[in-house]
C-alpha cells in the first residue's frame, strides 16, 4: 500500500474510538453503594440483637459488592463475541457450556441444596450460600440471545417462538420448582428478547394471554397450593395472619410522607417488618425518604435502564442488543414486581429489589450483567 493511502486511512482510524458508557459503570456503583447504606440501615437493629454485630449484613453484603465490582470490570472488558466461540481445546460453545452448567445446578439445588422457608434454593460453598438461579439468568439471556440472532427471522412464525421456548422449558421447570417468581421473570426474559427480534408482534399478544392463563392454573392447581392461598392474603391482608410483613410495610410506606422520618429513624424497622433489608428494603426507603426518596430510587433506575437501552439500539450486532434488552428485560421487570409487591398491587413474591435488597449472589451477578451490556458499549464505534 502506497505511503499516502496508509497515512489517510490512519487519519481516518483516529477519528473513530471504542465507546465505554462510565456513566451506566458509576451509576450502577452509585445503585450498589446507596444499597449498602439502606441495609445498614434497615439490618443495624436486628443484627446487634441477634449477633451482637450491628455491621454485620453490611459486611456481607460489601464483600459482595467488591466481588462484583471485579467481576463487572472484568466482564466489560471482554469482547461479548468471544462467548460464542468454543473453548480452547474443547469442541464446546462456552454460552451451551454455561448453559448446561447451570441446568445441573438448579438440579442438584433441588436435591441437595440448603432449605429456607420451606425451599431449597441455596447451595452451600463453605460458610458462602450461592444461589444458582441468578446465574441461571444470566446464562438464559446469552443463550437465548445467541440463538435468536443466529435465525431471528424464524420468530416470525408461532412456532419460531415456541421453539425458542421449548428449548428452555426444562430450565424453567426446575426453577419453576423451587421459585415461581423467578421462572416468571426467566420466561420475560425469553419473551422480550424474541419479541425484539421479530417483525411480527402479533402473535405474541397470544403468548402473553397464554402465559397468563398457564400460571393462573399453576397457581391454582398446582401442588404447591400456598401460592392459592397468597392469593387470599392478597385481597385481605388486614385479617389474614400471613399479611402481616406488608401491612407492616404499608404503615410503613405511609408514616414517610413527602420527604420522610430521616435516614436510619424508621420505627418499623425495629421488629415489626420481618428482614427489612431483604424485600421489603423499598417500604423503610419510604418510611426514611419518603415520597422523594421513592421517586428518586424509580428514577435511577430509570435512567440505568435508559442507559443499557441506548447502549442495545447503538450495539454492533444483533446478539449485542438482544444481550442489553435480555438485562433490561431482568433489571425493570424486578424492579417493577418488587415495588407492587411491597405497595399490596400483587400478592407476594420473594423477588428482591435490584442492587439494593441484601443478597450477595444477587447483587454480584446483576453486576457481572452490567459488565456485559459494557462489553457491548466497549465495541460501539464512534467519532471525536
Amino acid at each position: 500500500m502506497p505511503s499516502s493511502n496508509r497515512d489517510r486511512t490512519s487519519a481516518v482510524k483516529k477519528h473513530f474510538n471504542n465507546y465505554y458508557d462510565y456513566s451506566l459503570l458509576f451509576l450502577t456503583i452509585f445503585l450498589c453503594c446507596f444499597g449498602l447504606v439502606m441495609i445498614y440501615s434497615t439490618s443495624s437493629f436486628v443484627a446487634q440483637r441477634d449477633f451482637n454485630d450491628s455491621a454485620k449484613f453490611l459486611k456481607s453484603q460489601a464483600l459482595a459488592v467488591i466481588l462484583g465490582t471485579f467481576a463487572m470490570v472484568f466482564a466489560s472488558r471482554v469482547d461479548y463475541r468471544r462467548y460464542t466461540r468454543g473453548l480452547k481445546h474443547l469442541n464446546i460453545n462456552f454460552i451451551f457450556l454455561l448453559y448446561f452448567i447451570c441446568i445441573f445446578l438448579q438440579a442438584y439445588v433441588l436435591l441437595f441444596g440448603k432449605e429456607s422457608h420451606g425451599k431449597k434454593r441455596w447451595i452451600m460453598l463453605g460458610p458462602v450460600s450461592f444461589q444458582p438461579s441468578e446465574l441461571t439468568k444470566i446464562a438464559v439471556i446469552l443463550f437465548v440471545a445467541y440463538v435468536v440472532q443466529r435465525s431471528p427471522r424464524s420468530l416470525d412464525t408461532p412456532g419460531g417462538f415456541l421453539a425458542v421456548f421449548l428449548s428452555n422449558i426444562l430450565t424453567i421447570g426446575l426453577i419453576a420448582k423451587a421459585n415461581l417468581s423467578t421462572a416468571i421473570i426467566v420466561c420475560v426474559i425469553i419473551f422480550a428478547i424474541c419479541y425484539t427480534a421479530t417483525r411480527k408482534p402479533f402473535y405474541y399478544v397470544i403468548f402473553i394471554i397464554l402465559g397468563i392463563v398457564v400460571v393462573l392454573l399453576y397457581i391454582h392447581f398446582g401442588e404447591q397450593s400456598y401460592r392459592a392461598e397468597r392469593i387470599r392474603v392478597w385481597k385481605n391482608i388486614e385479617n389474614e395472619e400471613k399479611g402481616y410483613q406488608i401491612l407492616q410495610g404499608l404503615y410503613a410506606i405511609a408514616s414517610g410522607g413527602l420527604f420522610g422520618t430521616g435516614l436510619g429513624n424508621s420505627k418499623q424497622k425495629l421488629g415489626f417488618i420481618p428482614e427489612a433489608h431483604n424485600d421489603m428494603i423499598f417500604t423503610v426507603i419510604c418510611e426514611e425518604l419518603g415520597l422523594f426518596g421513592a421517586i428518586s430510587v424509580i428514577a435511577l433506575f430509570v435512567f440505568l435502564i435508559y442507559r443499557i437501552f441506548v447502549i442495545a439500539i447503538n450495539a454492533p450486532d444483533l446478539f449485542g442488543s438482544l444481550i442489553c434488552v435480555g438485562v433490561i428485560a431482568h433489571i425493570a421487570f424486578q424492579v417493577i414486581l418488587n415495588i407492587a409487591v411491597v405497595t399490596n398491587a400483587v400478592p407476594s413474591t420473594g423477588v428482591p429489589l435490584p442492587f439494593i435488597s441484601y443478597g450477595g449472589t444477587s447483587v454480584s451477578l446483576l453486576m457481572l450483567e452490567i459488565g456485559l451490556v459494557l462489553s457491548v458499549s466497549n465495541q460501539i464505534r464512534h467519532k471525536n
